[in-house]
């Protein structure tokens, strides 16, 4: 539900910022912002998502890195 908010948010603004730079009255005019900001309401998700496991990766290797590194230094000082 909020996805499709937020998606219908992004397209309308998509479409309302080309609509204004291109200034056209006839239909015609307005066929290729109207696809455009479709075309964004549809991919944004796509965006969005690769954007938040691309960060979880990253935390994640950054929590193994972090491991390693305490356990050889646990190594270099010895058992106790």
């Amino acid at each position: 539900m909020i996805q499709q908010a937020i998606g219908l948010a992004v397209g309308a603004l998509v479409t309302l910022v080309l609509l204004q730079l291109i200034g056209g009255d006839s239909i015609q005019d307005n066929v290729l912002p109207v696809a455009i900001g479709a075309i964004a309401a549809f991919f944004w998700p796509i965006v969005v998502g690769w954007f938040l496991v691309r960060r979880a990766k990253d935390r994640r290797n950054n929590q193994i890195e972090d491991e390693v590194q305490r356990q050889l230094d646990q190594q270099r000082r010895g058992p106790g």
